[in-house]
């Protein structure tokens, strides 16, 4: 069987990944024309990928973060506090397209090695030292719905859910070009990295040199590390202005040829297409996660890439704090549990069941029927759940998970104390099943209870607040307790 058309490979170990050992490279800087050596070393869980000035004073680090990106021309470059790391791409690819997550990559200067203009040679690198596992989770986003993007000119990407829990991504490249034409390219899953795209390198129009040069960019480009395409016959004469611009002397090529420039084979007939897919690849890699989804981008560069990473990551972030609730999974507690701890009954006790706790947090639900008596009268023929309610179901989940906390939580009592930025952002009705998730602001002690709490339906958030309590032993046990 065809490995690039086989069935899709199981996902990934779940367990964060580093490497074994540190490797070094040397190199020039595509844009900079600066020369770097760069040490890749092992970073520990939930590191992740790290840069490191070692050139400037304090040895300065730059996270490999979507939203420290600050230009998008023909790379990703990044910024901290002033300090920039440019070209950042191929090297992520060749990180999160060999399962590592965690890494400490060591610079003597602005800019990773452009090496042959592919992740290849990092790849070499990361699979001669090995990789191991660290014991801590792999941080992963799975999609669950689709999400699209499009800048308005063209560029256009969408990510689904995955058929498995697996990256996919296909790629379609259209220059309106006479040499290139429209290109696709598909990655059915992260095993076939290495073998199929970690060695197409990058690739530019004679056309455009000229003005990249005149930018101040491509400095280091060289025909050893791109490929160079031309879509007319080029005279000796035109050839040498271009190299005299980027002080090379003069280009060793064939003048009047027409399609690739360079004295090289193409490594397959959509190379272009399928670096494309690399840059993707190593943008992504920018939002800190292994991505679960199979993602389409028509005509990507590097700024709809990195805008896809941060719309990505923000909706992640978003969701992180969503609880999800399975009908079927057996409930940390039920209605009987929950009448033991509280003293709450009808029409007042406001949660149905805990679904989840943990040592600083607590997830209740209630399921809202047209049969809450207070419906009746807020608001009649327009069903509205009160506000005041939510949060008082909110106080009970609250006061479950401190109650669960002592010995004889049946002679204790909690008592609200202080509730701070309360905001209601959706009605709540009938039909409804509001999941409560509260996490402990600060540690108890002397029986005060600082929570922040949230109530969400599905996946948008219905109201929220910050509530202080006290837990008070008002009851005295009976003699047969004694």
């Amino acid at each position: 069987m065809n490995k690039e058309n086989s069935p899709a490979q199981p996902s990934a170990p779940v367990q964060q990944r580093t490497l074994a050992s540190a490797f070094n490279l040397e190199g020039i800087g595509l844009h900079t024309g600066q020369t770097t050596k760069l040490t890749v070393k092992p970073a520990p869980a939930d590191h992740g990928y790290v840069f490191q000035r070692m050139d400037i004073e304090g040895h300065p680090l730059v996270p490999a973060n979507c939203d420290l990106v600050v230009e998008t021309r023909r790379g990703t470059t990044l910024e901290k506090g002033g300090i920039r790391i440019y070209t950042t791409e191929h090297l992520l690819a060749a990180l999160y397209g060999c399962g590592i997550d965690n890494a400490l990559i060591e610079m003597t200067g602005p800019e990773v090695p452009i090496m042959d203009g592919s992740s290849w040679p990092f790849v070499a690198h990361i699979e001669e030292v090995g990789a191991v596992d660290l014991d801590a989770d792999r941080h992963i986003m799975r999609l669950n719905e689709t999400v699209t993007y499009h800048d308005g000119q063209g560029v256009e990407m969408l990510a689904v859910p995955p058929v498995r829990n697996e990256f996919r991504a296909t790629v379609m490249v259209d220059y309106d070009s006479p040499i290139l034409g429209t290109q696709h390219a598909t990655m059915y899953h992260m095993g076939q990295f290495v073998s199929a795209i970690s060695r197409c390198r990058t690739f530019v129009f004679l056309k455009e040199v000229k003005s990249l040069l005149e930018q101040g960019l491509i400095k280091g480009g060289d025909l050893d590390n791109a490929i160079v395409l031309a879509e007319k016959e080029y005279s000796q004469d035109e050839l040498d202005e271009v190299a005299a611009l980027a002080g090379k002397g003069s280009l060793k090529v064939e003048s009047g040829k027409i399609g690739v420039l360079n004295n090289t084979t193409l490594q397959f007939e959509n190379e272009p297409a399928r670096h494309k897919l690399l840059d993707i690849v190593g943008d992504l890699a920018l939002t800190g996660f292994f991505i679960e989804g199979h993602i389409l981008a028509a005509r990507p560069g590097h700024a709809g890439n990195v805008a896809f990473a941060q719309l990505l990551k923000r909706k992640k972030n978003a969701e992180a704090g969503i609880p999800r609730y399975d009908p079927k999974a057996e409930p940390v507690m039920d209605i009987q549990d929950i009448e033991n701890l509280l003293p709450h009954r009808y029409p007042f006790l406001l949660v149905d069941k805990i679904i989840e706790r943990q040592d600083k947090s607590i997830t209740g639900l209630k399921n809202v029927t047209m049969n809450e008596p207070f419906f009746q009268g807020h608001f009649p023929g327009n069903p509205v759940m009160p506000g005041v309610l939510q949060i008082e179901a909110m106080a009970q989940v609250g006061g479950i998970f401190a109650l669960s906390g002592v010995e004889d939580p049946e002679n204790w009592s909690t008592y609200f104390m202080k509730i701070d930025n309360v905001r209601f952002k959706q009605k709540v009705i009938p039909g409804d099943t509001v999941l409560f998730k509260l996490q402990l602001a600060s540690p108890i002690r002397r029986g005060l209870v600082h929570m922040t709490g949230r109530a969400y339906v599905g996946d948008k958030l219905v109201s929220e607040a910050e509530m202080l309590a006290q837990i008070i032993r008002d009851r005295i046990p009976s003699s047969s307790e004694a």
